[in-house]
Parts: C-alpha cells; structure tokens; sequence
C-alpha cells in the first residue's frame, strides 16, 4: 500500500496528507484487487496503526457492499476466511482492539450475513461460536455482529426520496430481510438464544460490560423472535436478578420493556406483566421512594409504562372483542400499576416523570370511556391533575435570560404535560375548572409574597384552560354559566390583583398570554380596559427592561387592539401619543439604542394603523392621522437617502440602506390596517399613500444597495396595487424602468410577481405598458440566463431554474388574463422567439413546475390562436413544435411519475393535446394517424387506441390513459 498516503489517515495529519488519503481511499474503491491487499494485512496484522485497519475494514465493507457479485468464488471465500482468521486472533492478541475497529469490524461481518447466509455461509453463526467459545473478546466481538446483524435486518434509516429506484431497492431488502428472519428463525434462533443464556449465567457476577451487551441483544431481537425462548422461567428469573445488580439493572430495565412491548395475545399478555409485576414488586422495587439512582428510575419508569401501555392495549383488544370478564381483569392489573405511576409522574426529575406520561395520557382515555367513574378512579383524576399542575413549575435553576438544552427539554416536557391536562378536561372538565380555580385564586390573593413560578404557573393553568375546554370563536363568556362564571372571576381577579408588575418575566409574559387569549373577556366587563392598556404600554410591557419582554408584548399588542375593534375608539389618541416614541427611525449615526428591534416596530405600526383605520372618525379626521404617522418616516427617508448617495464607507452604506428600508417597511405594514369594507379611499388617506409613493420611488434609481433597497420599494408597491388599485398605475412604467436597470437572477425573480400582480388585476388597463416593456424584460431574463457559471455552482443554477419558473409565471398570467395581443404585437420573429422558449421549458429542462406552466400557456395558447382565423403560421406551429412537445415531454428519462408535479404536468399536456384537437378538429386526427405518431414507429393498434382515447368527450378518460 501507498505508505505515504496512509500517513493521512491520522486526524492529527495536515490536510494535503488527508486529502491524499481520501483520494487514495476513492482509488482502492475502483481497483479490482486492493481489497485483497486490505484483506492480507488484517488476516496477518501487518499493521499496528488503528486507523490503517479502520481502513482496511472500509475497503473490505465497500467491496462487500457494492462489488461482492464481481468476485470468483475463491476470492469470495478468502475474504470469509479473512474475517474469521482476524476474529482467531483477536482471542490471542495481548490488546484489545479499539471499540471503532471491533464496530467496524461487526459491520463487515454483517454485511457478509446478508449476503452469504441464504446461500453460502449457512453455518455463519455457527463457525463464529465454534471460534469464539466463551472467550470474553470473542463474546465481545460476537455480540457487536449480532447487533450489527440486527441493525441489517431490522433498524435501517429510511431514507426519503422520491426515486422510484430507491424504494424498489427498499421493497427487495424487506423481502430479503423476511427471508433471512425466517430463516434464522428456523435453523439457529434457539441455538443463539441459548448461547445467550450461557453468557449471562457465565459472565453477570463477574464481567458486567458482556453481561450489558448480552441484554442489549436479546431486547433487540425479542421483537421478531420467539417470544417463549426468552419469556420463560429460567430467562426471566435471570433478569429479575439483574434488577438487584446495581451495574445490570438499567441493562435488565430495557430487556424487560422489550420483552413487555412485543406483540402477543391480550390474556397472555395480561398474565406476563402481573407475573413480572409481583416479582418486582416483591423485591422492593416499587418502593421508588428509597432510590436515589435517577438513571435507573428513568429507565424503571419507562418499563412501567411499557408494562401500563401494555395492559391498557390488551383492554382494548378484549373489550373489542366482547371478552368483558379478562377485559375486567386487565382494568384491575391497570389500576394497581396506578399508584406507582402516579409516583412515577410527580417525581422530581422530569426524564422519570416524562417517561410515564403515555401510560397515564392512556389511562385517562380508558376513563373517558367508561360510563361512570368509581370513588377510587374519581381520586385518580385529581391526582394526575395535581401532579400535572406542580409538574408544569419552573424549577429554581431555569435560566430565562440564556435559555439552553435543558430549558429546551423542559419546554418540551411542559407541552407533554399540556396534553395530559387536555385529556383530563375531556374526562371531568367540572373537575379541572374547580382544580385551577382553586389555585388560581389561591396563589393570586397573596402573590406579592408568593415565589414567581408558582404565580405563573397558576396564570399558565388559566391560560391553558382556553385550549383544554375548547369552545367557538373563543367565547369563553357566553353558554354554560358555570364555566363562563368561573373564567370570569379569574380574568377579573387577573387584571384587578395587579399582578401585572410582578418583577419577573415569566410572570410578566404570561400575564399578557392570557390577557390576549381571553380577549373576548373585555367585551363582557370592558371597564378593565385602559388598565390593561396601561399596562401594554407602561414599563411592565413596551418599555420593560427585558428585550424578551418588549418583543413579544409588541406582538401581543398588535393582538389586543385588533380584537377589541371599536372598543379602543375612547382611548385612541391617547394610544398613539404614547407610542410616538416608539416608532421613532433610528438612525445608524446616533447611537441610540432603541427600545423595540425594526421587526417589533412593524407591529406597532401595524397597531398605530388599525387604532386609525378603524376608529369611527371622519374621513378628514383619519388623513390627518395617517399623515401625522408617515410624514416623519418621509422626511426621515429624504434626509437618509441624501446621506446614502454622498456615502464611501461600505458599512455605513449598508447601515443606512437598512434604515431606508425599514422606513419604507413600516409604511407598508400602516396599510395592513385597511380592508374591503375600509379602503384607502372611504378613509381619505390615499393622497398620504401616493406622496409616500413619491417619497420612496427615487430610491430606486440610487446606484449604492440596490438589492436592499429595491426590496423594500418593490414590497411597498405590491401592497400599494392592493390599497391604492388604479391610483398607483402612473408610477408603475417609471418604477419598472429602474428596477430593469442591471438586474441580476435574484432581482428579476422578485421584479415579475410585482408584474404578474399589476396585469392579474387590470388586465387590459396596462396592455400599453405590458406592450411597451414585453421585449425589454424578456432581453433582461434572457441576458441573466445566458450568463456562463461555474459546472458545481448548485446556487447559481438553482437562481437560474426560479428565474425560468418566473419567466413561464409571468407569460401565463399574460395569456390568462386575456391578453395574448401583448404577445402577438412584439412582431414576428420575437413572438417566434417566445413560442420556442416555452416549447423549450416544456421538454428540455427537468423541472416539473416548469413544464407544468409551460404546457398550460402552450394550451392557452392553441385556445387563443388555434382556430381557423389564428394568426399566419400558427397552425403550422402547433403541428410542427406543440403536437411533438406532448410527445417528447413524458417519453424524457427525467420525466418522474413518481413525482407529484409531474404528475401535474403531464395532466397539463393531456390538456394541450385535447385543446388542439378542440381547435383543429378530424384534421388533428389525420395528422396524428398518418404522419406524427407513425414517424414515432407507434404499432398502428396503439395509434387507433390513442386517437379513440383523445377523441372522448370526457377530459379526464383521456388523462387517465396519458398516464398508463
């Protein structure tokens, strides 16, 4: 072997040696007998290096992997031959080889299995024991290849694609995976289980990591094994000992859930987990109390809840099956597992009180069945409720400014135990109200002296309430009085106990949570709105000291002041005096550090927007509103744009570009406000919209960020073409000039839905426009996408594919909206240019979004154009280039139709071949018959099949037959 590249496997080498080591690697890959080379030096161990025979063991993986079919018999049996010679001489070796050698090592040998075991090698586990025997490496070794063995046959990642290849390749390996299964099953499982035996009675007292790997074995293979070989008494009397060991017994913990979890009869099953139960339960292991070790209660608890699933799935199938006596008696074994579940649940540490929560989520749905609940189930309940209701607290160690993996895990956790209180609702919502209602008013009464995630959680459980007893619309406040009382009460005693200037953020947050979802509350008792307001706007929200804080609550109150609508109208310029300030523009230069981020500062806009818009002001009244609120932003955006255009330093342009475009940003998101029943123009505020059109508009002729800030412009005229309609037509020829101007793919791809938008709304108002710039946007996308890239530049061939979909969008919307004249009117050899782009796009590029747009435009077309009075050459066109593209298309190696969109595609080009013949009429027939299809070498059966099919009155028969 190339020593010198070899020297490159070492991690700590520089990179050429690595690099030569990868190449290396990729040569013994593709050459006919390096693997040999490979197989000799670990059969005679003339390397010492770790990562050399790491290496020797991939070349032989990727021989066995991908080229073993190529090998002769001899070669075939030599690489058998190395593997058990390497496997002899581990046993003799005065070290141990590194765990990855041992798990590479297992790999090979697996791989060989599934090759070999049906045909060649038979005996494969038989000539592994006979070498190994009850030697501790080879044990080693040999469990590292069953589990290697089992991850072939059972555990394979899927990987998603959509190749048809792909899972036809996954079809063979599940039938060859059936296969060798059943063939294991039948000529070695019992010789391999009792070799199993054998090394946990040899080695469980005195070699604990083999007695671990044993376990791991048998809970993997216990799924689709014999479940008598291991469910047994000499076996589980083995495991049950384990659990005393202190070493074993999260090993034993997981073969016994393994063992619980597999498929079988519900009586059987029923009579399993008790047998397993009293045992443990004898040994002292259910008194959890006394544990301290967590990592055992994690896993104990996870086999207590396999053990309760269990049950609970046997219940089930009984009670389908009519079988009420066992289903009573698998009711009873439930709800003596229910008092250590309930231990298990409100345990302290959250991964053991996790690990129990499907038994109990199950457990709840068992009680939602039953026709009424016993004194013992009804306690039952409220336990789970208060244990769910303590759970949901922050523990003291939360860290709320920098929150990491284990706030993220806690997270999780809250919202698995928000499942567990929907359940709960759903078996005694009574129950649930009365619970929270009791901590609620408990906790709210004295919560100045109380700890801060006892009052949130108490807020939360309110909160919580909205979801777990659902009702329309959220009117919580209207139906069941009871429940409609309840949530008042709370909601009150939320807003009046001051609670809001608890100095704690969890706190703070939740309080305005709450408020936001009962919003429908303040329709009820609306006297407690300016408190509420107040709050918003004071320190305890968008000036509170924490960023988290002022963020979200600037979300929230954009919330707020849309669902009270009219009921903000008192207070409404006392609103928009008190958050002036916080829609100020800052400016790079000043250094001041804002209170919101620009993203917060949209929803205060959007706020200030709405207050106005729906006020009950005159129309007069809300024009001087709305100018108030834009006309710094439009003084602010001249004064920048001015500092812009005189810039050198490259940041600082950035800095302001930014600034610019957040200016417009905010404009835009004012107009958010309005609606079809109050428009820009019933408010009077169109006049303010077109000044800040002209404000804005100039920006897009400065030569300095012009990706930026053509952005912000183009966004602030989609929304204009909704408000303003025919107002913003004059500005449109002028805004597209310059964005024409040296655009790149990008600018292009988000320039055409601003034109596919003016021409889907006016139509035939802008023919003289669309006319007018056809040529020079299609000579702007044509120059882009004949810009030469680099072969592996995927980015830029990713730019060019959207900008393609973009160009097909927009002739599509031309042609859809009635409108093919701005087409035809670009002269001869221009339309001829169109026409052949779009036959292009429809066979040459694999892009199924594409062809799909391409074949609607091109039927679009053919339904304009296609008839008698079309124009010249057009018929000619249709036969010579459309009919050919719906043959050419689907007959691609590309064209998937395992793909969704091309399934699409191909209906769209089913459509075109049925509007030809629509348009043409017997002489499509002919043309198909006589001339296209025999030129194809079509059968003349299958010519008659196919003229017949797309002669149907019904599309979709012909759509049917296009795809078999």
């Amino acid at each position: 072997m190339d020593e010198q590249a070899l020297l490159g496997l070492n991690p700590n080498a520089d990179a050429d040696f690595r690099q030569r080591a990868l190449a290396y690697f990729e040569q013994l890959k593709i050459s006919q007998d390096a693997w040999q080379v490979c197989a000799e030096a670990l059969a005679q161990s003339i390397y010492s290096d770790d990562h050399i025979k790491f290496f020797c063991f991939q070349v032989l993986e990727h021989q066995v992997k991908f080229k073993y079919s190529e090998l002769t018999e001899v070669q075939q049996q030599l690489i058998r031959e190395t593997l058990i010679t390497w496997l002899q001489a581990q046993m003799l070796n005065p070290q141990t080889e590194k765990t990855f050698i041992r798990n590479k090592a297992a790999q090979v040998f697996a791989l060989l299995f599934v090759t070999e075991y049906l045909t060649k090698w038979p005996k494969f586990f038989f000539d592994i024991l006979s070498v190994v025997d009850l030697n501790p490496r080879g044990v080693d070794m040999y469990l590292r290849i069953l589990m290697a063995v089992d991850a072939e046959l059972v555990d394979r990642d899927v990987v998603h694609t959509s190749e048809a290849s792909y899972y036809f390749t996954l079809i063979l390996e599940a039938r060859r995976n059936t296969l060798l299964k059943d063939t294991m099953r039948e000529q070695c499982i019992p010789s391999l289980v009792e070799s199993w035996y054998q090394i946990l009675q040899n080695y469980q007292y005195n070699n604990s990591e083999l007695t671990c790997q044993c376990l791991e074995v048998v809970g993997a293979y216990v799924s689709w094994i014999d479940l008598s070989l291991i469910a047994n008494e000499r076996f589980i009397n083995m495991l049950l000992g384990h659990m005393s060991v202190e070493v074993l017994r999260e090993e034993a913990c997981d073969c016994l859930f393994e063992i619980v979890n597999k498929g079988m009869d519900p009586i059987d099953k029923t009579k399993l987990v008790e047998s397993l139960c009293q045992v443990l339960q004898s040994a002292g292991l259910f008194s959890i109390d006394q544990e301290d070790d967590v990592d055992f209660l994690a896993r104990f608890s996870k086999l207590i809840n396999g053990m309760g699933q269990a049950l609970i799935a046997s219940w089930t199938k009984l009670i389908k099956n009519g079988d009420m006596k066992s289903a009573q008696d698998s009711l009873q074994a439930i709800e003596a597992k229910v008092a250590l579940m309930l231990q298990l649940l409100i345990h302290e540490d959250d991964d053991i009180s996790s690990n129990i929560i499907g038994f109990c989520y199950d457990y709840l749905h068992i009680l939602k069945q039953l026709s009424a609940l016993s004194d013992q189930q009804k306690a039952n309940v409220e336990a789970i409720m208060l244990a769910v209701m303590k759970k949901l607290t922050y523990d003291e160690e939360y860290n709320f400014e920098n929150e990491g993996e284990d706030e993220a895990m806690f997270v999780e956790y809250r919202k698995q135990l928000k499942l567990l209180l929907d359940r709960l609702a759903q078996v005694s919502p009574e129950l649930l109200l009365a619970s929270v209602r009791r901590v609620f008013n408990t906790t709210l009464q004295n919560w100045q002296t109380t700890r801060f995630m006892e009052v949130e959680v108490a807020i939360r459980l309110l909160y919580m309430l909205a979801e777990a007893l659902p009702v329309s619309h959220g009117a919580h406040f209207s139906g069941d009085v009871t429940k409609a009382t309840a949530l008042q009460d709370m909601m009150r005693m939320l807003v009046t106990s001051g609670v809001s200037a608890y100095q704690h953020t969890s706190v703070t947050l939740e309080f305005f949570e709450t408020v936001v979802r009962y919003e429908k509350f303040f329709a009820v008792e609306p006297q407690h709105i300016p408190t509420v307001l107040m709050a918003f706007l004071d320190h305890r929200g968008l000036r509170h000291t924490s960023p988290k804080v002022r963020s979200r609550t600037a979300y929230l109150f954009s919330r707020f002041v849309k669902s009270l609508n009219k009921q903000m109208n008192p207070f409404i310029e006392d609103v928009l005096n008190r958050i002036q300030d916080l829609m100020e523009l800052s400016p790079p230069e000043n250094g001041y550090q804002a209170l919101l981020s620009s993203d917060d500062q949209l929803f205060i806009y959007e706020t200030a927007g709405v207050l106005i818009v729906n006020s009950e002001y005159s129309a007069e009244r809300k024009q001087v509103l709305m100018r108030n609120l834009l006309t710094p932003l439009m003084e602010k955006f001249k004064v920048l744009l001015e500092k812009l255009m005189m810039a050198q330093d490259e940041d600082r342009q950035m800095a302001l570009a930014d600034c610019l475009n957040h200016a417009v940003g905010f404009a835009s998101r004012t107009s958010k406000a309005f609606s079809n029943k109050q428009t820009v123009k019933q408010c009077g505020c169109s006049e303010v919209y077109l000044d800040c059109l002209q404000t804005f508009l100039p920006a897009l002729s400065c030569p300095l960020q012009k990706e930026v800030l053509r952005s912000g412009v183009r966004t602030f005229l989609h929304r204009m073409i909704i408000c303003l309609e025919e107002e913003v037509l004059p500005f449109i020829p002028s805004a597209s000039e310059h964005m024409l101007k040296d655009c790149e793919a990008k600018d292009l791809q988000e320039f055409i839905p601003l034109i596919n938008q003016i021409t889907a709304k006016f139509k035939t108002q802008v023919s003289p426009f669309l006319q007018q710039m056809f040529m020079p946007l299609l000579h702007a996308i044509f120059e882009v996408l004949l810009l030469p890239a680099e072969e592996n530049d995927q980015s830029a061939a990713l730019e060019k594919q959207m900008l393609r979909r973009s160009y097909f969008a927009f002739l599509q919307t031309v042609t859809g909206s009635g409108m093919s004249e701005v087409i035809a009117n670009q002269g001869a050899e221009n339309v001829e240019r169109v026409l052949f782009t779009v036959i292009q796009g429809a066979v040459d590029y694999p892009d199924p979004i594409a062809q799909k747009t391409c074949f609607i435009i091109l039927s679009k077309l053919v339904e304009l154009w296609g008839g008698k009075d079309g124009p010249v050459g057009f018929a000619d066109f249709v036969y010579k280039h459309i009919v050919p593209a719906c043959f050419l298309a689907p007959l691609k190696q590309t064209f998937d139709l395992a793909d969704a969109q091309t399934v699409l595609a191909l209906s769209e080009c089913a459509v075109t071949l049925k509007t030809i013949h629509l348009k043409r009429g017997p002489e499509c027939i002919q043309y198909l018959q006589q001339e296209y299809l025999p030129s194809l070498q079509v059968a003349p059966e299958i010519i008659q099949e196919f003229c017949q099919a797309l002669q149907q009155p019904d599309a979709k028969v012909f759509k049917n037959y296009l795809k078999v």
